[in-house]
């Protein structure tokens, strides 16, 4: 078996890449490889499914600026609506010094394009009277461009046009990689055994670092366990609220219910297949706070969980995007995480994002 790009992942950004590949170039041989049609552990489907303009690089800015557009023609493009919800993001800061900071990446993100403001406490209590905002310096407010939408319909319409225009989607597990005079040759199927190849893509999620280390490469991504709860809080029916971006929390509503969850003080790396859910961090994390920000949330019921995976770049948690240097035809695709249109450079070169970490986790 042979293939011009064998793309080693097919969650929704090699589905992406192998939807672009065809448009860009039709004719183009390319072979997705995905271990798990289901996607039952993928990140893509175990995501918040956001997009957001507030970032601290214009890179970034310039990425989701992209993305929005692409997701509000998804309809005409692929003939799916993504139920695409443009709620905003709401980034609370409670020092001056974070007051300051919104307002100087406003400035950038709004050269850029963005519709980002940055409101004063009273202004956040005139807008969304339901919250406390006694202890706020300021707070920015994407009012277009940000937020949800539904991931699986997002992968379902890449994977569909990949194949109406010609890509080829296999069941098989990558076991290895073929390597000669410093480029990729191959690519090592469980069943169906090598593919000869010239480019492969790393979109491999979570599992990217074991990629590169088929071919003797380090890659700094591993996999962060992320535990999201659905609550129902009947004295907090907000259905126009915005995903809001605290101190130790985010949320956002889900229909009739809210999602919610939060970055673990001893947050590291996971084993690929631990799915076992934090249920701790809810009532000992999230709940007080929750319900300082926003007194309604005092009668509150975790109606279900699911955990899912963050493929945490470890340099700089940015997306590694572009050719491997010492592999030049093996390209990297890596370090998304459960985000859309994020955080992304071009290796090696660094570019710092968001400085609090709670921006870049959802």
């Amino acid at each position: 078996m042979q293939a011009d790009v064998v793309i080693i992942g097919g969650a929704v950004m090699g589905a992406s890449v192998a939807y672009w590949l065809t448009v860009m170039q039709p004719g183009l041989d390319v072979l997705v490889v995905e271990q798990d049609p289901s996607f039952a552990r993928a990140s893509t489907a175990l995501s918040v499914a956001s997009i957001r303009q507030q970032f601290t690089t214009a890179v970034n800015v310039e990425i989701s600026r992209f993305g929005i557009g692409f997701i509000r023609a998804f309809k005409a493009r692929m003939g799916l609506d993504l139920g695409l919800k443009e709620q905003g993001y709401l980034f609370l800061a409670q020092t001056e010094d974070g007051a300051q900071t919104l307002r100087d990446v406003a400035d950038m993100q709004r050269a850029h394009g963005a519709a980002t403001e940055v409101w004063s406490a009273d202004e956040i209590k005139a807008r969304f009277p339901w919250l406390e905002v006694s202890d706020l310096t300021a707070g920015s407010f994407g009012a277009t461009g940000e937020g949800w939408f539904d991931n699986m319909g997002l992968l379902s319409g890449f994977r569909s046009m990949a194949k109406a225009q010609g890509a080829r989607f296999v069941t098989d597990r990558v076991t290895g990689l073929q390597t000669r005079g410093g480029r990729i040759t191959g690519v090592t199927l469980e069943r169906a055994g090598q593919v000869a190849c010239t480019w492969a893509v790393n979109a491999a999620g979570t599992r990217a670092a074991e990629i590169c280390r088929m071919a003797g490469l380090d890659l700094a991504v591993e996999p962060r366990k992320r535990t999201v709860f659905v609550i129902d809080a009947p004295n907090a029916r907000h259905p126009d609220a915005p995903l809001l971006v605290d101190a130790g929390f985010y949320l956002r509503p889900e229909q009739s219910h809210w999602i919610t969850a939060t970055v673990p003080q001893d947050d590291g790396p996971c084993a690929p297949d631990d799915f076992e859910p934090d249920l701790h961090l809810f009532e000992e994390v999230i709940w007080e706070q929750l319900y300082a920000r926003a007194p309604g949330f005092d009668a509150v019921k975790v109606v279900r969980h699911w955990v899912g995976h963050y493929a945490y770049n470890t340099l700089d948690q940015n997306a590694i995007l572009g050719p491997h240097p010492e592999l030049p035809n093996l390209v990297l695709c890596n370090g998304f995480g459960p985000r859309v249109a994020t955080s992304a450079r071009r290796w090696p070169r660094h570019c710092r994002t968001d400085p609090d970490r709670r921006m870049a986790d959802h």
